[in-house]
């Protein structure tokens, strides 16, 4: 039987990969800080290894006799470097990963990691892709997804302050947009399949295209609120805004570095869309869950 390392097995699309593989029979191995936040995970089997993924020598114990991983690069919206924070986690998991028994990774990366420049919060992970394609007799999966609809979560304190959703992002770009659980939901496929050799990338692009003025309209219905408005934001504000809900200089800059090259098309010059990266949520169906999370706020 297989054994898998899912790295940020308490988050939105390593649990339910964890918990598909657990459901599948297979034996699991969780990487969390906080066995807490982990405890459902290790009542229904999983094997739990506290510990930081920046510490190679760490993982290298916990990959010992395994065969896949599932990996991504945590957030920390407080480093002083955020690039650097990424490239630093994806090294140490690149050295644990060498001379191990896996022969099979997957990764979260996402869209705009084919860029050398210019990627903001993604462009660590563009450095682990590369990282990463160096293994040798490794095969390895980078998971781009495109923009997550749980983004817009975070900005239900806005709503209920300002009446309005604002990002620094043009209100009428359209993009894909798509759930984590259908990340989740490839990745757990692929993994338990094992059928992807040498080093390959795949994108995920949600249901369909959306701009932030239909998305108002969405989930403006799905609250009662239906006059709900987008305002695009200025960039040097949105910085602001992010550092005062406390978020670090670094990470905030890297956003909307992020944004900018989204704005002016580099993060999507790279997709194209096909009925194998399409996936089912829509936006409306998420609406429900943005109605559930504004109702208990």
């Amino acid at each position: 039987m297989n054994t898998y390392v899912v790295i940020g097995a308490t988050g939105n699309t390593g649990k339910p990969i964890a918990l598909g593989l657990l459901e599948a029979g297979k034996k699991v191995r969780i990487v969390s800080r906080h066995a807490e936040k982990a405890r459902e995970l290790i009542e229904k089997g999983a094997e739990h290894h506290a510990g930081n993924t920046s510490d190679a020598a760490f993982l290298k114990k916990v990959f010992e006799g395994a065969d896949a991983l599932y990996t991504l690069i945590p957030f920390d919206a407080l480093a002083a470097d955020y690039t650097a924070m990424q490239e630093l986690n994806a090294r140490s998991i690149f050295e644990a990963i060498k001379g191990s028994t896996i022969k099979h990774v997957v990764t979260l990366s996402s869209v705009g990691a084919h860029l050398t420049s210019g990627a903001g919060v993604v462009q660590g992970l563009h450095y682990m892709e590369q990282l990463f394609n160096t293994l040798d007799g490794v095969n390895v999966l980078h998971l781009r997804p495109t923009y997550f609809m749980e983004n817009a979560l975070g900005m239900i304190g806005m709503i209920r302050m300002m009446g309005i959703i604002g990002t620094p992002m043009k209100g009428d770009l359209k993009i894909p947009m798509v759930a984590t659980k259908d990340i989740a939901a490839v990745g757990l496929k692929h993994l338990l399949a094992l059928d992807f050799t040498g080093k390959s990338h795949e994108y995920i692009l949600g249901a369909r295209d959306y701009s932030y003025n239909e998305v108002v309209q969405i989930y403006g219905k799905a609250i009662g609120k239906p006059d709900l408005s987008y305002v695009q934001f200025p960039y040097e504000d949105a910085k602001t805004g992010m550092m005062q809900m406390g978020m670090g200089e670094s990470i905030s800059a890297k956003m909307i570095e992020f944004v900018k090259s989204m704005n002016e098309g580099r993060i999507q010059e790279d997709l194209k869309r096909t009925p194998e990266n399409t996936t089912p949520t829509t936006l409306e169906e998420f609406a429900h869950v943005f109605k559930m999370v504004f109702e208990n706020s």
